[in-house]
């Protein structure tokens, strides 16, 4: 990473209401880009926009990416440098209650914030944030590497790797490689595991669901005991993507591809295990219980990312372990059930040490 990139660049990111949108928008804004945000309000309550005061490092624009006409008006009127597209229903079991609504937003929101970049020449480089369980997940032991078969078995699945395929046409037929003196814009995709750290209060996600237990001290109920999920502290993905960002910028014609964001393979643990593990580390007596039902809507069992590619090219690694992600999780947590603590200062100190501790510039 070279955070002097990022100083007085005009970033535009949806989602940034939500959880990872929020977290990029504070970092962007420390290293000293001026971010436009659009995206919903927040889905839940509390949010890490509302609790960390996002909007006042942000332009905060309310507006849904499923609306063409005012997507493309505020980023025409922003004219921004980089655009990350995050905005997305990011839950596998809200898209069985509602599919249309999980294909509406994550396939045409794709094809709508696509579509607006080509009558902005003030982009240079657009990152669409999509998901691991785009792929086709055959349950293998060895991690999916990015030109692996698009897939699907759920709906939210399968609009990630829809995502995925709208986007490598619309890179095919209008931001090619080959034309990119032509055009000058860098369009990739990146694809990121489990992601867990502090301000995510999304219903049926783990790390929140043992929150909200051990405050409320009852019994912690966990589906999927045995499935194994990459698991990564939310700035891991994150500072790949800013990479990604900056080689596209730069060089945006040998760059524009997929690429995966996740842990080191002994951090794909099951869900048994980083629950015990964050229980442990909250000092937490909480007992576990393991649900039993006939009637579980399917989940992929077994899933892993080959991020070698990110690593060889862009000089990418994953620097923290699974232990490293729950303790920093934890306390972010903790810190904002004491209520003593401005939890936009801490989450920037968080971000300061992880810079610290374990990004190079």
């Amino acid at each position: 990473m070279n955070n002097e990139f990022w100083r007085d660049k005009k970033v535009f990111i949806t989602g940034h209401t939500g959880f990872k949108g929020g977290w990029l928008s504070l970092w962007l804004n420390d290293l000293g880009a001026n971010v436009t945000g659009y995206s919903l309000p927040p889905l839940t309550e509390p949010s890490f926009f509302a609790v960390c005061s996002v909007d006042s490092s942000v332009k905060s624009i309310i507006g849904d990416v499923r609306d063409y006409s005012g997507l493309k008006k505020s980023i025409q009127d922003e004219s921004p440098d980089i655009v990350f597209h995050m905005a997305a229903q990011a839950l596998v079991l809200d898209s069985y209650k509602d599919p249309i609504e999980t294909y509406e937003t994550n396939m045409m929101g794709t094809v709508n914030i696509l579509n607006a970049i080509r009558e902005v020449p003030s982009v240079k480089a657009i990152v669409i944030i999509t998901s691991d369980k785009c792929y086709e997940n055959i349950e293998k032991n060895s991690g999916y590497i990015e030109e692996d078969r698009m897939g699907g078995f759920d709906p939210y699945s399968s609009s990630k790797g829809c995502a995925e395929l709208i986007t490598a046409a619309y890179r095919a037929s209008f931001f090619n490689s080959s034309l990119y003196l032509d055009h000058g814009v860098g369009v990739a995709t990146a694809r990121s595991g489990n992601v867990i750290g502090g301000g995510d209060w999304a219903s049926n996600r783990l790390i929140p669901d043992l929150c909200k237990a051990i405050l409320s001290k009852e019994t912690i109920t966990i589906r999927s005991p045995h499935s194994t999920r990459p698991w990564q502290y939310v700035l891991e993905p994150l500072s790949g993507y800013l990479i990604l960002a900056e080689k596209l910028f730069l060089k945006g014609d040998g760059f524009s591809e997929s690429w995966n964001f996740g842990p080191n393979s002994k951090d794909v643990q099951t869900v048994q295990d980083i629950t015990s593990k964050f229980v442990t580390e909250w000092g937490s007596g909480t007992q576990i219980n393991v649900e039993n039902s006939s009637n579980k809507l399917h989940e992929a069992t077994l899933l892993t990312l080959d991020c070698s590619k990110a690593s060889d090219r862009l000089n990418w690694s994953p620097k923290m372990n699974a232990e490293d992600a729950i303790k920093m999780t934890c306390d972010w947590y903790k810190g904002f059930n004491e209520g003593k603590i401005d939890m936009k200062i801490f989450s920037l100190d968080q971000i300061k040490n992880y810079e610290l501790d374990f990004i190079k510039y």
